[in-house]
């Protein structure tokens, strides 16, 4: 299996409109941050983890012959703004399968009603096979996802585990039970918004408190915002077993 990591930044992106943050000027690559996605791809499947306001840049820098489907974490509009340009794929295939929570599915239609408009539908939109998901382990293709808890602040967030790979963003707490589905992992991706502690997502010492929790051989960093620092410079801090993603980064596990 192999993880492309689309995008690692936060809601704003990097650089950040109008900051004078000296992160945003840096001219290292690895501190540009497309908004958070990831492409998972096994033997001929393809598969995309939100589908946020960069998905067709994103989809430039890394182009894939079909998609075979989106899964959605929660319904913010950096997770979901960019269901639009999924057409190019729809045009080719057909209806895009999209897995998604009801209450996700919910503002989707009401955010993008021509999308799941069934009379008189603007031609040029895309349609979209709705597959929901609740807290039961559900297949893509030939392999089992385990949807995983978390909360954003109150709100409910699916992460997603795939053999012993786990994909969680925009978390702040995760429940015992989901800590039981976390254990004995290859590869953690996990989101750090900074240092300072914040409302609705984790920082440095509690991700690493998770980490120290559950024990993956490797973590990577996500979701991750220009005030945490250079990335140069915070990698060189992080533990030899934690490292931070950046956009286009590949990895096979």
């Amino acid at each position: 299996m192999k993880v492309t990591f689309l995008g690692t930044g936060t809601s704003q992106g990097i650089p950040v409109i109008g900051s004078k943050h000296p992160v945003c000027f840096s001219e290292n690559p690895k501190d540009k941050r497309l908004r958070v996605s990831v492409l998972i791809q096994w033997e001929s499947y393809s598969y995309v983890i939100d589908c946020g306001p960069d998905f067709r840049q994103q989809m430039l820098a890394n182009p894939i012959e079909k998609l075979d489907g989106l899964l959605f974490t929660h319904e913010h509009n950096d997770h979901t703004a960019g269901i639009d340009d999924v057409r190019p794929f729809y045009f080719r295939q057909g209806n895009i399968s999209v897995y998604t929570h009801p209450r996700v599915l919910e503002q989707l239609q009401k955010r993008f009603e021509y999308v799941f408009q069934v009379e008189n539908k603007y031609p040029g939109a895309p349609s979209l096979d709705i597959h929901i998901i609740n807290d039961e382990p559900f297949q893509l293709a030939n392999k089992t996802v385990i949807p995983i808890n978390v909360y954003h602040g109150s709100l409910q967030v699916y992460g997603f585990r795939i053999d012993n790979f786990a994909y969680i963003t925009d978390a702040k707490t995760i429940p015992e039970e989901s800590l039981e589905q976390l254990k004995n992992l290859d590869v953690l991706v996990l989101n750090v918004l900074r240092y300072e502690t914040h409302m609705t997502h984790l920082n440095v010492e509690e991700a690493l408190e998770v980490i120290e929790i559950l024990k993956p051989k490797k973590t990577y960093f996500t979701h991750i915002s220009h005030l945490f620092g250079f990335h140069d410079e915070v990698e060189k801090a992080l533990p030899d077993h934690v490292s931070l993603a950046y956009d286009n980064l590949k990895i096979e596990l």
